[in-house]
């Protein structure tokens, strides 16, 4: 795996290395295409040359046999024997044509003067009609047919001193017997002189040969009679498809190909005209394309690279910085903020980071504040829990923020009220710095009204009164309850003001009594008047337990509340045990129910046991 480790090293991995692969293959696919191309434009041409080297060819050869055609066609007609002579003679004016012989079976001798088998010239005719149509005799007779029946390869005359080659037709009577034998001989040289003065004859290792194979002549260095003679795979190759098809190309082995050859059958003859041309030479265009591609290519793969370090450099070097302050940062050491150098992306990183590094001292310094009103809060709260005869008594606050709304004290009632003890539980409307703000107001009001004469609605009368002065206008509020115990006659006073009722649970009947009442929130209404909610005999055993709504209501991870009834049974099941173990499993209880899911809201309780 590649795992780069800066910023250049990225751009140079999954930019330049893309680009770079992109190039290779366009490359490869530009040259492959142009490969193919190249070798399809050579086969179009070397087909074409081999075409219009072999209709030269086949012309003379053409214009030879159409002689013998007519020579064939006349036999037997009226005038035959003049039309005969005549034909042979257009034969020998023939351009490649060095003489005919005419032979019959039968041996018979020629006129004076000539060679067996010899035609005499056409002046020799003109000597009367007798003595000409005697000779014609001599010479000529009748045949029903006559066909090509060979066109030998190319064989030395010492008499010309060059390579001929004969077209030989048999000449047969009306059974089909031969008679006699046409040869017209033809000059090779003369044959495939247009072959031999071709620019590629010239150029390129090439050969006439015939079907079989046999090499008629050629311009390879290296001599040898036939073409399968080779152990070379091309040549075989090309020796095979002359036998299937009229004209090819073949390649030869390699990428390039080493060789390649084309062959043309001609139509005249038994024989092939075959090319067979250096691949290198042939794709050398392409070979000089493949060159300076590559070169081009590594140029533009450099030119890039110099582009990423000059682009990037800055870039690199900037968020560098950024990285640095925000290990400084980090550490708590803020500095200065970075100078914004362009207007690009890098710089709105860094009008960024200067931001957050400026709204990251904000929140410390709140952090910071909050830490110090959560201590201040913490203070507020009791630090012990107070030793009254005849009371166990434990409490608890957790807060969901630093700091919060919730509120409970004891409150030691002197003068008149001595042998009393107030408890008041609160739970102010939202969180955070207003609610414990608020909280700390009503535990103000509420220490300093207790030291004043009145009974438990009187005292609670008057801190609502205050409450709604100070807090009316923000819309904030705070339930309350306020319970009185008299720990001389072991009995209770209680008032509501908008709070969850307290439960008090009988261990001897194991019932539950909700301590509730009428009442309103403190803050609503400053003229509101509250009444207590009544009086009960306290018993050894009896427990009561006053928490705010963040209790029950406590959610876990799927929306279901921890209720009423599992309070309850906590209660029953632990009610041999002290206050304070009492409070912790239910505390326990809580937290283990609400398991990952978020605490919304605090949840504050007190546990109240008779004893002894």
């Amino acid at each position: 795996m590649i795992q780069p480790r800066s910023l250049q090293q990225r751009l140079s991995i999954f930019l330049i290395l893309p680009v770079a692969l992109l190039l290779i293959v366009m490359g490869f696919v530009g040259f492959i295409f142009a490969r193919n191309l190249f070798l399809y434009q050579w086969r179009e041409a070397a087909i074409l040359k081999l075409q219009r080297a072999a209709h030269q060819v086949d012309m003379r050869l053409a214009r030879t046999k159409d002689w013998i055609l007519i020579f064939n066609q006349v036999a037997g007609g009226q005038d035959t024997f003049m039309l005969q002579f005549w034909a042979v003679e257009q034969m020998k004016k023939q351009e490649s044509v060095n003489h005919v012989h005419l032979t019959w079976n039968d041996n018979q001798s020629p006129p004076a003067g000539q060679s067996d088998g010899q035609i005499p010239p056409m002046g020799h005719m003109a000597a009367g009609r007798h003595q000409g149509m005697a000779a014609r005799h001599l010479i000529m007779r009748r045949f029903h047919s006559a066909r090509i029946r060979e066109i030998t390869p190319p064989r030395y005359d010492d008499a010309i001193d060059h390579e001929t080659v004969s077209l030989i037709s048999d000449l047969n009577d009306e059974t089909g017997q031969s008679i006699g034998r046409l040869e017209v001989v033809l000059n090779f040289d003369v044959l495939i002189k247009n072959v031999r003065e071709s620019g590629w004859w010239q150029s390129n290792e090439a050969y006439l040969v015939s079907d079989s194979g046999k090499i008629l002549t050629s311009t390879a260095t290296v001599q040898r009679e036939s073409l399968s003679d080779s152990d070379d795979p091309l040549r075989l190759e090309t020796v095979k498809a002359m036998k299937t098809k009229s004209y090819g190309t073949i390649l030869g082995e390699g990428h390039p190909p080493k060789e390649v050859s084309g062959f043309y059958k001609l139509q005249e003859a038994p024989w092939s005209l075959v090319m067979i041309a250096p691949g290198k030479a042939i794709l050398s265009p392409i070979v000089r394309f493949r060159f300076y591609y590559i070169a081009i290519g590594i140029g533009f793969i450099l030119l890039i690279v110099v582009l990423i370090k000059v682009v990037t450099g800055r870039t690199v070097v900037a968020i560098k910085e950024v990285s640095k302050a925000a290990e400084r940062v980090a550490g708590g050491e803020y500095g200065e903020p970075l100078s914004v150098k362009t207007r690009d992306e890098v710089g709105e990183l860094t009008r960024s980071f200067n931001s957050m590094v400026d709204q990251l001292i904000e929140r410390m310094e709140m952090k910071q504040a909050m830490n110090l009103a959560m201590e201040v809060q913490q203070n507020l709260l009791p630090k012990k829990m107070p030793e009254i005869k005849g009371l166990d008594i434990a409490a608890s606050s957790i807060y969901c923020d630093e700091t919060g709304g919730d509120l409970y004290d004891f409150l030691e009632i002197n003068g008149r009220d001595a042998g009393r003890i107030g408890i008041a539980v609160g739970d102010v409307s939202g969180h955070g710095i207003p609610a414990a703000l608020l909280m700390a107001s009503v535990r103000a009001f509420l220490k300093s009204r207790v030291t004043q004469p009145g009974n438990i609605a009187e005292i609670i009368t008057d801190v609502n009164r205050l409450v709604a002065r100070d807090s009316g206008e923000t819309g904030q509020f705070m339930t309350l309850f306020y319970v009185v115990i008299d720990t001389d006659k072991k009995i209770l006073r209680w008032l509501r003001a908008g709070h969850d009722p307290a439960l008090l649970y009988d261990p001897s009947h194991g019932s539950f009594e909700e301590l509730g009442g009428e009442g309103m929130a403190l803050g609503v209404n400053g003229g509101y008047i509250y009444r207590e909610g009544g009086i009960l005999d306290l018993s050894e055993g009896k427990i009561l337990l006053i928490g705010t709504d963040g209790l029950r209501e406590t959610q876990n991870e799927s929306g279901q509340m921890f209720g009423k009834d599992r309070i309850e049974a906590l209660i029953r099941q632990h009610a041999h045990a002290t206050a304070d173990t009492i409070l912790t499993s239910i505390i326990h209880a809580v937290q283990e129910f609400r398991a990952s899911a978020k605490q919304e809201d605090d949840i504050t309780l007190v546990v109240i046991k008779v004893v002894r």
